[in-house]
């Protein structure tokens, strides 16, 4: 049995890199993105090529096996194994060269595709492959799985792009993988000059054949090609260092001709008719995977044909042809780049996105690519639908039409025993009807766990047999990861959810979209990955802390799989205590991008204020918890007691500001914001009776504005009256009888039976984790709210994160109370209840661009679409950055966050501010938006309100 400090002590004294045993590394590569799950010994991050070679030698030493992992994207279970993970991504990721000349490029296995696909672009060339998942997905794992892609029918798969590989073996030779023989190892020539006529018969002839080893590329009339051959080999045979791979040369315009059909039968049949157009893409997807706003023509099934051109003119024409030529029921042809990209979103996330059925039922990976001959493939997918009914099963085929291979989703019951007996049958003659129809169990992802078990009923025992003899060759020792491909372990075994816990878990919130299980929520994450992308464009917000650390702990997919090992108990065995989910949850922002941008809407805000709720029960919370959570007890207290200035001047004095940040856990690097002299309701009951006759809005006083931010109240008031509309504040009596109005309500026989208290959403209870005080705080507002929720008045919210909380955590949070619901429906934002309420009003004429950035809880909940509809009609131009400030909430100001704070709106927000207009307006809707502008930029940010505010009093 192995010494695990021993084989930790050698990994560390051979290697340069990182050596980690700890729980939180091996619980982060658990699981990739398959229905697998293998427990690590530890994880090495080697620097290069060397340390590759060192940590063979002492896992060989000790007998422990070796899988080298990348993205961690894999959906077969091939980046999964039980002794040590090689990571790549941390320090072998770079691209070493780049020859516009000779259109090629040296890589190493840890680059993410799309900094290659940026770096070839302003020579108009690019890498042929693209799989769905290219902005987290590695070279490494692209060798290792054959990765395909969306323009495979163009360019090929990825060994179509290969030209010289660099790879140590399980014993430690250097090799240089190429054509002619290059590279091969001893004994490698002869076992193939032995098998001439298995390889020239035994392999099925198809675009996307990618099952088993590619031995067939060694025939002598295939140029020998050891590189080749080697691709596929999901890191059973090498552990590769280094890539020479091929460019190709991008059209300088292209164009999307969206077709579409009755069903994906009619898409498949006209699939392969297309082909002789020469189109980049092929992809068919169906409707159930299309998102019901999406701009698409009418139809049940849509195939993505792309053209490329030298001009857009060009493209275009290309494009008009294959619609022509298409039996196509309506067709759309799209040349903008913008528009492009945002189908293009559609299929690209339909892999997570299958994952949830449209009745909130749960499908899993599994057979997600096989391919067929393109002529068959409308055949196959009868027949597949077939079987998939006879075993009363349901998943919506997808993927690369063009190419023959189908992505599908399954609802299989991976939980239950007669569930996986199911998955095993199915599986097994889902096989049968492949080879049935002279296809490939893999058309991309590779076999891995899932797959390799089968390969006998589509290569047969022989040839089979001969992938092992390929694989003594390679790695006689049999150390890189084993049970994949040769020798594999059962495919229903090592299932990932088979140690979660089969009774529901006692939580706080209600999970409506998973039946209140949180395991159920926890097994959202299928491990896409999405937040891993380093960079977004657009209004994108997640992964902020991924994106500042680069570390997988923080991003959602790696914190979801603490959440998993947490509920398995295997691996983190304290539960909610566990202070590795703790650690991996201090750097969540809370900012709620996940919900919006995951493509299963892995919701981690609402995660970590369940941990935080269960891990403190009991026991002394951090300082910031006090000192934040409550802000709104402090504020209030201030308020009544009209202590603004004194607060504000004891902020300034130097070494009392430093005391009092020190013992509210607050970072030192931060100012402490003062407090408003007169808060926003003070001055709303001084200003005399609301003006307008229009409809009553409630403005909803939120803490930021009530006492930080009052100038964004009496802004929104000023223009929602000039709307036309009637501004009431909520009440702040509940009597014991009938209800008072508004704030300013009086009468003395009230106040004697009334309860005297204020609105509040609970937000900065929520994000710490105080969810029995939340419940409290809206339980109250609920109740000062009846007069409100009885009539049909709008709440408008200012301040975007309040607007979030009342909108998505309060119902979630009082499940059980119908009128947080009610609540919920009425809640507005600012720009809503102008478009809602006031529909006929032109705002004043501002005609300045802007800049700053869209909150990210504005992004992720409420919608940004009226927004931009009242900027445009106000003559704002320009478009708001993505991402997240940083500061959210109280994150930014805790001890300990400021670097990542600042790191977080480094990304996006400040950039885009320098790089704007000097006449630009700079918006930032949220109090935590504009603290951080003030305090890392020196810049004012103003809420869209006060834009108009000062527009109106102009004119």
């Amino acid at each position: 049995m192995t010494d695990h400090r021993e084989l930790s002590a050698g990994l560390r004294a051979a290697v340069r890199g990182e050596v980690d045993f700890g729980t939180t590394a091996r619980a982060l590569t658990t699981m990739d993105a398959s229905n697998y799950r293998r427990v690590p010994l530890g994880v090495v991050a080697p620097r290069d090529a060397d340390d590759v070679a060192a940590a063979l030698s002492v896992c060989r030493t000790y007998g422990v096996p070796v899988v080298p992992r990348g993205g961690g994207t894999s959906i077969a279970g091939q980046a999964t194994g039980t002794g040590v993970v090689l990571d790549f991504t941390r320090h072998m990721n770079r691209l070493l060269s780049l020859d516009p000349r000779a259109r090629t490029a040296v890589v190493q296995p840890g680059l993410v595709l799309d900094r290659l696909q940026e770096a070839a672009a302003p020579y108009g060339l690019r890498f042929g492959a693209d799989p769905s998942t290219h902005s987290r997905c590695t070279l490494g794992g692209m060798i290792g799985n054959n990765s395909c892609g969306s323009h495979s029918v163009a360019w090929g798969t990825t060994a179509d792009s290969v030209r010289e590989l660099s790879v140590v073996t399980p014993r430690g030779e250097r090799l240089r993988p190429g054509r002619a023989w290059a590279g091969a190892p001893a004994g490698l020539r002869d076992l193939v000059d032995g098998e001439l006529a298995r390889l020239r018969t035994g392999f099925p002839e198809l675009p996307r054949r990618i099952s088993g080893y590619a031995v067939d590329a060694l025939l002598p009339e295939r140029g020998a090609d050891v590189a080749r051959s080697f691709c596929g080999s999901e890191g059973t045979l090498g552990v590769l260092t280094e890539a020479v791979v091929d460019l190709v040369r991008a059209p300088r315009a292209r164009a999307l001709a969206v077709l579409a059909y009755a069903d994906e039968s009619g898409a498949a049949e006209a699939a392969a008719g297309l082909l002789p157009f020469g189109p980049l893409t092929v992809e068919g997807m169906a409707a159930d995977l299309v998102p019901a706003a999406a701009d698409l023509p009418r139809g049940g099934a849509w195939l993505f044909v792309e053209t490329g051109g030298e001009t857009e003119a060009e493209a275009r024409a290309r494009a008009e042809a294959i619609v022509r030529a298409a039996d196509a029921v309506d067709a759309l042809v799209v040349t903008d780049p913008d528009r492009q990209r945002a189908l293009w979103r559609i299929r690209e996330d339909a892999s997570g996105t299958a994952t949830r059925r449209s009745d909130g039922t749960e499908a899993w990976p599994g057979w997600e690519d096989c391919a067929v001959p393109p002529a068959r493939l409308g055949a196959y997918l009868r027949d597949f639908r077939a079987l998939m009914a006879d075993h009363g099963l349901r998943g919506t085929p997808y993927g690369h039409f063009g190419d023959g291979c189908i992505h599908v989703r399954i609802d299989f019951d991976l939980l239950t025993a007669p569930g996986v007996a199911r998955f095993r049958s199915f599986s097994e003659e889902l096989a049968d009807l492949v080879v049935a129809h002279g296809g490939s169990l893999s058309g991309e992802h590779g076999d891995g766990q899932a797959r390799a078990e089968l390969l006998p009923r589509m290569y047969g025992a022989e040839t089979v047999a001969l992938f092992e003899r390929v694989k003594a060759v390679w790695d006689p020792d049999d150390l890189l990861n084993p049970g994949m491909l040769v020798r594999p372990a059962p495919l229903d075994t090592n299932l990932r959810f088979s140690v979660l816990p089969r009774e529901p878990v006692d939580v706080a919130f209600g999970y409506p979209a998973d039946g209140g299980d949180f395991s159920a929520a926890v097994r959202r994450c299928v491990g896409v990955a999405k937040c891993r992308t380093t960079s977004v464009s657009g209004p994108a917000v997640m992964c902020p802390s991924f994106r500042a650390t680069g570390e997988e702990q923080h991003s959602t997919r790696g914190r979801a799989r603490l959440l998993h090992e947490m509920l398995a108990g295997e691996l983190v065995t304290d539960g909610w205590r566990s202070t590795e989910v703790r650690d991996a949850l201090d750097l969540c922002l809370s900012c709620k991008g996940c919900r919006s941008d995951c493509p299963v809407e892995v919701d981690m805000a609402t995660y970590k204020a369940e941990f935080l709720h269960h891990h403190y029960a009991g026991r002394r919370r951090p300082a910031a918890h006090y000192a934040m959570g409550w802000l709104p007890v402090w504020l209030g207290w201030v308020a009544r007691t009209r202590a603004a200035g004194v607060v504000n001047a004891l902020a300034s004095v130097g070494p009392l500001a430093s005391a009092a940040k020190r013992l509210g856990g607050i970072a030192g690097e931060r100012e402490i914001p003062r407090v408003a002299g007169e808060t926003f309701t003070r001055w709303w009951r001084g200003r005399g009776a609301p003006s307008g006759e229009g409809k009553p809005v409630v403005l909803w006083p939120d803490t930021f504005t009530e006492h930080l931010s009052p100038s964004v109240g009496r802004a929104a008031v000023r223009v929602l009256e000039a709307a036309g509309l009637r501004v009431v504040l909520p009440p702040t009596l509940r009597p014991g009888s009938r209800p008072v109005g508004d704030a300013r309500s009086r009468s003395a026989l009230s106040l004697l039976a009334a309860r005297r208290g204020r609105v509040c959403c609970g937000l900065t209870y929520i994000s710490t984790g105080q969810l029995d005080r939340a419940r409290a705080v809206l339980r109250r507002t609920l109740d000062l709210l009846e007069p409100v929720l009885a009539t049909d008045a709008p709440l408008v919210v200012l301040e975007p994160s309040c607007a979030a909380a009342l909108r998505t955590d309060a119902p979630e949070l009082l499940h059980d109370d119908p009128r947080a619901a009610r609540l919920a429906a009425r809640v507005l934002t600012f720009a809503e209840t102008l478009e809602r309420h006031a529909p006929d009003w032109t705002p004043p004429s501002v005609n300045r661009p802007v800049t700053g950035q869209t909150h990210c809880h504005q992004h992720a909940v409420l919608g940004e679409a009226p927004d931009r509809r009242l900027r445009a009609a106000a003559g704002l131009t320009g478009e708001l950055a993505g991402g997240c400030c940083g500061l959210a909430g109280n994150f930014g100001f805790e001890k300990g966050h400021y670097d990542v704070s600042r790191a977080c709106a480094e990304d996006r927000l400040l950039p885009s501010v320098r790089e704007a207009p000097e006449e630009a307006v700079v918006l930032a809707d949220g109090f935590s938006c504009r603290t951080q502008l003030e305090q890392l930029a020196g810049v004012r940010g103003w809420h869209l309100a006060e834009v108009l505010a000062t527009a109106l009093e102009h004119t």
